[in-house]
């Protein structure tokens, strides 16, 4: 009796020995299959942090703003008049936001609203080391820009294709919210394509594509990176949703295959090559499935056609219902907006579209604003070298405003000659040398072919009274 108890239970303990190997096996198996970075109980984040610290940076910038108590009481044309221009009398102001390194020889991803209209840029890497930065470009389209330190070997993320995105996955917010430098914080992807109409209000071509996470992010963390678990750059932190100017559930982020695209462009051009399709689309709905008769609600109507588009050329129709783009679905404006500004004028694009009860698949090349393929070189980029300023041609209402025939607004100051000068954004130039400026093209054939080593700039400011004159020595 006792050798056979002993007999059954050195044969269960085999047993149970083997099941409980088993299962261990199994048990990691399962762990092995889960993405980069996770088990099946948690998700390890420290990776992403780690790599990520380093290559986020803390940008300060310098802005001037007019001295309102100045301006008050003397701003007048009398006292302008009186005294000379006022508009010199400006004091600094200072702001501060995030940055990501994306290569080792200083190339800086950040938003626009970060440096625009800053006169000098700061960046502070997560070792201390301090540097004044150029700006490169910028694109208030996507509110993006692109900046430069100068130095070798710095530590930068990758980027990933934020297409593969996934609704539900682990990322990780990186920045400075509140001057606290190296910040890191977590959630999820909560979903893709959204449009807040942020930077819409004044801009038609806004770009509004944005993944929201509910991962903290504050003032100071715009331009900041959001990264997966596996450290690659998936987004550039621009915005949250809140009522109050503080986190209160979601940010939002562009992504950064846009981001990708614009940094290329800036860097290469000094300007966005960006494609158009040449349509007006209407989102369906259900009502709007049913009037069609379309089994769902799919799909972006085409309503209209530009004439000699890339869409007129691609064959595509009125009526047509464009399903998906380079095959990505494509059911909102901003779906499609976010797709296409991943691509530059001459790329081909393959659009499967439902005519009727047929699904047709169309290949089309994509063209610029002008209707064509060639390389869109900033218009502004020589006067710009030369003067540290950028321009925009008058709207028939300034013109209006102003009772003149033609004029060049000045929209930002850089360092350079009219920074030097006191000249200040939202400057009319109306002529130079007693010559009339209309335009922007006027601008830059004067400065390409003027000889003389002084020029005499006239103009006004926004009150639309007071002649201002600047004497300005070419080099």
């Amino acid at each position: 009796m006792k050798q056979n108890t002993f007999s059954k239970t050195l044969i269960m303990t085999l047993l149970a020995v083997v099941i409980s190997s088993c299962y261990a096996q199994n048990s990691n198996e399962k762990t092995q299959k889960n993405s980069a970075g996770s088990t099946a109980n948690y998700v390890d984040l420290t990776y992403a942090s780690e790599q990520s610290v380093h290559a986020v940076v803390h940008i300060k910038t310098e802005f001037l703003k007019k001295n309102s108590i100045w301006d008050d009481f003397f701003g007048g044309s009398f006292w302008g008049d009186f005294f000379g221009s006022s508009h010199g009398n400006q004091y600094p102001v200072m702001a501060a936001g995030s940055g990501v390194l994306i290569s080792a020889d200083g190339y800086i991803l950040t938003n626009n609203h970060v440096v625009e209209d800053a006169v000098k840029v700061t960046v502070t890497l997560n070792n201390k080391r301090e540097y004044e930065a150029e700006i490169i470009g910028t694109d208030p389209d996507a509110d993006l820009a692109l900046i430069k330190i100068n130095d070798q070997g710095l530590p930068y993320l990758p980027f990933a294709n934020s297409d593969d995105v996934r609704i539900g996955e682990w990322v990780i917010a990186v920045g400075n919210p509140f001057n606290l430098t190296s910040t890191v914080t977590a959630g999820i992807v909560s979903a893709k394509a959204r449009n807040l109409s942020i930077l819409g209000s004044d801009n038609p071509n806004a770009i509004e594509s944005f993944i929201q996470t509910d991962a903290a992010v504050n003032q100071g963390n715009s331009g900041g990176a959001l990264v997966n678990v596996n450290g690659e750059l998936i987004g550039i932190n621009t915005a949250i949703a809140s009522g109050t100017g503080y986190y209160t559930g979601y940010s939002f982020a562009v992504p950064s295959n846009i981001a990708r695209k614009v940094a290329d462009d800036l860097k290469n051009y000094r300007s966005v090559q960006r494609a158009y399709l040449g349509v007006a689309v209407i989102e369906l709905d259900g009502k709007k499935a049913d009037e069609l008769q379309l089994d769902e609600a799919k799909g972006l109507l085409v309503a209209a056609i530009s004439e000699s588009s890339a869409a007129a050329n691609g064959d595509l129709r009125e009526g047509d219902v464009i399903l998906s783009l380079n095959n990505q679905e494509v059911n909102t404006l901003s779906e499609m907006r976010g797709v296409l500004y991943q691509y530059s004028p001459g790329d081909k694009v393959t659009l499967q579209v439902l005519r009727g009860k047929e699904i047709l698949t169309k290949e089309v090349e994509l063209y610029n604003h002008k209707g064509n393929t060639e390389i869109v070189k900033n218009p502004e980029e020589e006067v710009l070298q030369s003067l540290g300023a950028a321009f925009e041609n008058l709207t028939s209402q300034e013109l209006k405003f102003y009772r003149i025939k033609g004029g060049v607004k000045v929209t930002k100051i850089y360092p350079g000659l009219f920074f030097l000068l006191g000249i200040e954004k939202g400057f009319v130039i109306i002529s130079i040398n007693g010559t009339t400026i209309d335009n922007i093209d006027e601008l830059n054939k004067f400065f390409n072919y003027n000889k003389r080593p002084y020029i005499s700039l006239e103009g006004v400011y926004d009150d639309g009274y007071y002649r201002y004159t600047y004497t300005i020595q070419l080099q």
